[in-house]
């Protein structure tokens, strides 16, 4: 039948010879919440990260090398469409049709 009360930090509790009260400082929980928020992540991470490993790729794959299958070609049918009414050279290309895989 105890009674905690977070805002004072107190725990209060029926006792042989009356009321029993545990008291804390404000330094001293965040001390204690501190250390268990450490080792709450600790424990995490040695449960995700073997999961993490197998779920992701080893290698960074090279964007920057061309492919056969994954070249851009541009399509037939392409409009040009100004963006900017003031300056007509500012221009975007925009495709009305996609690839087929």
């Amino acid at each position: 039948m105890a009674i905690p009360n977070y805002t004072y930090l107190k725990l209060k509790m029926p006792g042989p010879s009356g009321v029993i009260t545990v008291s804390s400082a404000f330094s001293h929980a965040f001390m204690c919440d501190h250390e268990h928020f450490k080792l709450t992540t600790a424990i995490v991470n040695l449960s995700e990260l073997p999961w993490l490993r197998e779920s992701s790729f080893p290698i960074v794959p090279n964007y920057n090398k061309p492919t056969s299958s994954m070249a851009f070609c541009p399509l037939e049918e392409i409009k040009v469409v100004g963006i900017d009414p003031i300056d007509p050279a500012k221009t975007v290309r925009i495709g009305t049709h996609l690839q087929a895989k």
